[in-house]
């Protein structure tokens, strides 16, 4: 339900019936994981019984019955606000000891006809909670989508990376990752990177491949490309494959593959990424 997805914003398909409108479409289902949610070192929810909320251009959220949640760290909160889609949220605030998260948490107790069976089930804002588990692994950024798919494949496809006529890559033996609702990315040995890299203390996470470092591009006219290269030293092991390989943003360099160049993707990296220390919420997925 985000990016290009079928259920998305932005759907890049078709259908050969009426779907919902787009930005509209909820759905609500059960997760097979145990959840577990961390607050000032305890834990605050533990369900094998999650609900996972799907919603047109966010990210799903886990819904929890509230047998499974600690009543005793919960308290009435004056929060109150509307979604069109789902109805009236009241909120608790969070208190653990001397750690309180003002109106961290939420529920509809009246939810509309129309929303699927939230009554009552509390959601819990990602950020705002100190850890978050799936079974006995940590999760960041946000819930892994059981949809959301990532694909590699070889390719020796020749590929050339180049900016205002600078080459600043050239390859016979890329790894191109498709991943759900986002552009191909091509990860390039090291050895096939000619430009000059800079490292960078820009540093973002992803729930499907882990956390990524960034080089910046010294160009020959003597400016420099701020964070236009990223890298996973070690990623997840779903995707151990491109350890240490170097990704160049898509949406900011020309690329040529067998001498045809790719027009550039527009995507919400088209102007560059912030890092976690620039924003209080993770940076998103880049692929």
């Amino acid at each position: 339900m985000t990016g290009t997805g079928p259920l998305g914003r932005e759907p890049a398909g078709t259908f050969n019936f009426d779907p919902p409108a787009p930005g509209t479409a909820l759905y609500l289902e059960p997760t097979p994981k145990r959840v577990r949610v961390v607050v000032g070192g305890e834990t605050i929810a533990d369900s094998r019984r999650a609900m996972m909320l799907h919603e047109s251009g966010q990210q799903p959220v886990y819904y929890f019955p509230p047998e499974d949640i600690r009543a005793e760290f919960l308290e009435p909160s004056e929060r109150h606000t509307r979604c069109p889609k789902k109805g009236e949220a009241s909120y608790h605030t969070i208190r653990v000891g001397d750690h309180v998260v003002e109106a961290g948490a939420w529920y509809y107790s009246d939810p509309l006809e129309s929303a699927p069976p939230i009554k009552d089930l509390i959601a819990f804002y990602w950020n705002r909670m100190d850890r978050w588990l799936e079974e006995d692994e940590e999760v960041l950024v946000h819930p892994r989508d059981p949809y959301h798919r990532i694909d590699l494949r070889r390719s020796d496809r020749h590929v050339r990376v180049s900016l205002n006529g600078q080459l600043l890559a050239d390859s016979h033996a890329a790894t191109a990752l498709f991943e759900s609702n986002l552009p191909t990315r091509w990860y390039l040995p090291r050895v096939d990177v000619l430009a000059e890299l800079r490292p960078t203390d820009t540093v973002t996470r992803c729930p499907y491949k882990g956390q990524a470092g960034y080089y910046s591009v010294k160009l020959e006219n003597g400016e420099t490309a701020k964070d236009l290269v990223w890298y996973y030293e070690d990623p997840l092991d779903e995707v151990a494959r491109i350890a240490g390989l170097l990704c160049f943003f898509n949406e900011q360099v020309d690329l040529e593959f067998d001498g045809e160049l790719e027009q550039r993707p527009a995507s919400p990296w088209s102007h560059g990424v912030k890092s976690e220390a620039q924003n209080a919420a993770p940076a998103q997925t880049r692929g």
